[in-house]
């Protein structure tokens, strides 16, 4: 295919707005998200990679913030997507208050595996997760590949009683997803990969060496609307269209990928806005009867000034945006269609 232009690092820089965005709860490891924003002729567009990504992990995002804001996107065969509700790693009495920003849905994925928790408390939380959504909710739970084998295994037999839909990411490596998805086969719960995708080297291996049995793809780490359907295609493996805790312009980049599939049988993970205690606009891409719209996003003016990062930060932001840029040979260089190598590290 033919690769498209890469806008000027100058009208970048000139145009950028970066700014840092309260969550309702630690999340990730962090209580503030930042991104930066920039305005393309298309629409307004999310370059936000974390911030302990290296240039080289965070030039996929680029890509695929330019291609969002500056090139015309696959058309969508819907206008609305049904999402799942997140949960952090809250206590049980906590559950039913999160589950509440998210109303309508009836799809929860539940954070398990995190720093300072033992296998009761998940468990604990799932609990309160399955009796808040009834028997007829879905449950997925996310590890993030912190469990080895042996951990995964015994986690996912205690889990089991709560009706699963799918297990996210319980193991790193391939080797081991593969190990732990043929000694749970018996148990009828599926697994899901999320890392070993977007962190992937080659993020078909997971379906080659027949890793998983769904993929959770995210269109900035995976270099954009484009790549990620082109991965969707090659792989044939049912996906999870899901974020990164963007904004809800991020948000929106991941809807129209969702909205772009022929089929979508499981709930998207695109409801993360209402994690953010704000948000760039006063219309935020939260869950209305457990769906969000399919549409572009514009921020409000006021809002980029109240959540203006700050001097020092937006001149980190800036900078790393220059490096990044410098990677896809910014200014007269192309983008390809297909991101060759589309790593990103992190877990949401």
């Amino acid at each position: 295919m033919t690769g498209r232009a890469v806008p000027a690092l100058g009208d970048l820089l000139s145009t950028a707005r970066v700014v840092a965005l309260p969550l309702i709860t630690r999340f990730r490891g962090i209580h503030t998200r930042e991104a930066l924003l920039l305005p393309g002729p298309n629409g307004w567009t999310e370059f936000s990679p974390f911030v302990e990504y290296d240039d080289r992990e965070a030039a996929a995002w680029l890509r695929a913030a330019i291609d969002y804001g500056w090139n015309d996107q696959p058309p969508i065969l819907r206008n609305a997507v049904r999402v799942n509700a997140t949960v952090p790693a809250v206590m049980p009495a906590d559950v039913p208050s999160m589950l509440a920003r998210f109303p309508g849905v009836r799809t929860a994925k539940v954070k398990v595996a995190s720093a300072g928790d033992m296998l009761s408390d998940d468990v604990a939380r799932v609990r309160a997760v399955r009796e808040a959504l009834g028997p007829e909710g879905r449950i997925r739970v996310d590890a993030n590949g912190l469990w080895n084998v042996d951990e995964a295994e015994h986690a996912i037999h205690a889990l089991a009683q709560f009706d699963l839909e799918y297990v996210e990411q319980p193991c790193s490596s391939l080797e081991e997803l593969a190990e732990i998805r043929r000694r749970t086969s018996y148990l009828g719960i599926l697994i899901a990969a999320d890392e070993s995708v977007r962190r992937a080297e080659d993020p078909l291996a997971v379906a080659r060496e027949q890793a998983a049995d769904i993929l959770v793809i995210k269109a900035q780490p995976l270099g954009g609307i484009r790549c990620a359907l082109s991965i969707i295609e090659q792989a044939g493996l049912p996906v999870v269209v899901s974020s990164a805790l963007d904004t809800s312009i991020g948000l929106a980049m991941g809807a129209h990928l969702a909205a772009a599939l022929p089929e979508l049988e499981y709930d998207a993970g695109l409801g993360t806005a209402s994690l953010l205690a704000g948000d760039v606009t006063g219309e935020p891409l939260r869950p209305v009867r457990g769906e969000i719209a399919v549409r572009r996003v514009t921020p409000d003016p006021e809002l980029l000034d109240t959540y203006f990062a700050g001097p020092e930060r937006r001149d980190w932001w800036l900078a790393r945006l220059a490096r990044t840029h410098a990677l896809l040979d910014g200014g007269g260089a192309d983008i390809p269609e297909a991101a060759s190598n589309p790593t990103g590290q992190g877990s949401s």
